[in-house]
């Protein structure tokens, strides 16, 4: 795999972008080679991925990650931004163990296979609301994103001096294509760009300094209660 032409003087090595074909996986990826960095995109379906594999199966992210490693030794970030969506606060059985398996194991998988590698930076993308108190009717989703902030703030500690994880917490940037849900109230009265959550992505990956931090891009909704 040929490495993406940049501006840039000097490459700052590769990163795997999961989901990283379309809408907001995509704005990341151009950011991140934007900035010097040879950017392996993946994604389930999509035909214009590097690397088209299922996260939800058994085996997804290792095969995943070997792949993307044969195509780029110097592999040494991953940004963990494919996810499964659902608004069901009971779904079937089967899609709640697939949601889980995109949403939380595959990145933990991602990360734990990047530390063997030799290091790095993780950068998992999670949801603003996951930023405030559970609440009885969270989704699964919703539980999901929980489970892989507190995630990151254990892997942080626990693969200190191997691995950097942190997180970025998007507002209402862009509404699950399933998913007509309201974006709700910001305090800055303007909800946030693609691009804004791109760049707070690009500030991780290269913060040599930080790790176990979430930033939020929300126009400040995750300081607010829902009515």
């Amino acid at each position: 795999m040929a490495k993406d032409t940049t501006t840039t003087d000097a490459m700052k090595g590769t990163v795997l972008v999961t989901g990283g074909a379309r809408r907001l996986g995509k704005t990341i990826a151009d950011a991140l080679r934007a900035c010097g960095w040879n950017v392996i995109a993946a994604s389930r379906t999509s035909s214009d991925a590097a690397f088209a594999v299922d996260l939800a199966e058994p085996d997804g992210p290792a095969r995943l990650f070997s792949a993307a490693c044969a195509a780029a030794p110097d592999l040494c970030a991953v940004v963990n931004n494919a996810g499964i969506f659902s608004h069901d606060v009971k779904p079937p059985p089967d899609e709640e163990v697939r949601l889980r398996a995109v949403n939380v194991d595959a990145p933990r998988a991602l990360t734990e296979l990047l530390a063997a590698h030799g290091g790095g930076a993780v950068v998992n993308i999670v949801d603003c609301r996951a930023l405030g108190a559970a609440r009885a009717d969270d989704t699964p989703y919703l539980r999901a994103k929980r489970e892989l902030l507190a995630a990151t703030r254990a892997d942080a500690l626990r693969l200190a001096g191997r691995v950097r994880v942190n997180a970025v917490a998007p507002g209402p940037v862009l509404p699950p294509e399933t998913c007509h849900e309201r974006a709700g109230a910001t305090p800055l009265g303007r909800h946030p760009t693609p691009q804004e959550v791109a760049d707070a992505v690009v500030f991780l990956l290269s913060a040599e300094s930080t790790t176990g931090a979430v930033i939020p891009v929300d126009g400040g909704q995750s300081l607010i209660s829902e009515p």
